[in-house]
């Protein structure tokens, strides 16, 4: 004999077919919104999960002609060669040091200019000066680094020149290890110091206004309400992005490096991302080198799961 069916867990189902259909009806309604984020969502499938794949030959001693299948295993040796030789101590101190002096010299501009941008009023004057600096982000690494020669090298040099009308020897700022770290942080000031005040101009724009009023109320002045109000509403933005940038220690990016890169400042300016270049396809050990960038992989996880469960014990959101 069948069961009786309850009235109550009749209407249960049907409220479960009813919320069903609203969900799928949500996912009918924003599908150009689901449109919008697939090209982004293909692009990390296709160019990062996917090629992760690739991560076992760091326990092979990958050879092209035989693949990944029948290549010969080989365990922790390419890790135990990256820790013992004496390049890796001086790859990870050229890393730290540059990252280090962009944490203290680069990451805090942006957010001192994005406040000085805000308070300026004129909104012609301030629109052009975005766009003056926004300017240098969308030049390629090659024509900052280039305009920088022309002004640096010993040969014509244009800051070269003026030392020398004045009586003064002239320094090999491109060659010289004591200069070279100063160049590479002012080129990426000039490059990316305007495109990153963005995120934090977006951030103060929601600032509640009712917030300001309260604070001229009490008689705070331009910058008591920006030390009191702008900065700890934009504090969880800042403290994201430098979680984000904490991530990328052991990542400064090839191109630029690369360009600056020679052989009478190699011994400062040698990098993980410039040693996997040269031990990989200048040297053929595929191997060794994507040792080298599983290495900077993990680093990079690591670091951002410390510091976002960092900041959480601090009361910030984090990333996550």
């Amino acid at each position: 004999m069948a069961k009786p069916v309850n009235v109550s867990d009749a209407s249960l189902l049907t409220h479960d077919r009813q919320a069903v259909r609203k969900r799928g009806f949500g996912v009918r309604k924003h599908m150009l919104l689901y449109l919008m984020i697939l090209p982004g969502f293909l692009y990390f499938v296709v160019f990062k999960y996917f090629p992760m794949g690739g991560l076992v030959i760091a326990f092979q001693d990958y050879q092209p002609y035989r693949g990944i299948m029948g290549s010969e295993w080989v365990g922790f040796k390419h890790f135990i060669r990256l820790f013992t030789e004496p390049t890796f101590f001086m790859l990870l101190r050229n890393t730290l040091v540059l990252f280090a002096m962009n944490i203290v010299f680069f990451f805090p501009l942006p957010i001192i200019l994005a406040l000085m941008l805000n308070e300026v009023r004129h909104k012609f004057f301030k629109n052009s000066i975005q766009t003056i600096i926004y300017i240098p982000h969308f030049m390629s690494w090659v024509i900052i680094v280039s305009i920088t020669y022309v002004f640096l090298t010993v040969d014509g040099g244009v800051l070269n020149e003026l030392l020398a009308a004045v009586g003064l020897p002239k320094i090999s700022f491109l060659t010289s290890s004591e200069w070279l770290r100063t160049v590479y942080i002012g080129q990426i000031i000039w490059k990316e110091l305007g495109w990153s005040t963005i995120i934090y101009l977006a951030a103060i724009t929601v600032v509640d206004t009712q917030l300001y009023e309260a604070a001229e109320m009490d008689g705070a002045g331009r910058l008591r309400k920006t030390w009191h109000v702008t900065l700890p509403a934009i504090r969880p933005v800042i403290i994201t992005l430098l979680i984000l940038k904490i991530g990328s220690t052991l990542d400064l990016g090839f191109e630029h490096m690369y360009l600056l890169l020679n052989s009478l400042n190699r011994e400062v300016a040698e990098i993980f991302d410039t040693y996997i270049y040269t031990a990989g396809l200048k040297n053929g050990q595929l191997s060794y080198s994507t040792t080298v960038g599983l290495f900077k992989g993990v680093v990079g996880l690591v670091l951002v799961m410390l510091s976002n469960r960092l900041a959480k014990k601090m009361g910030e959101d984090g990333v996550y």
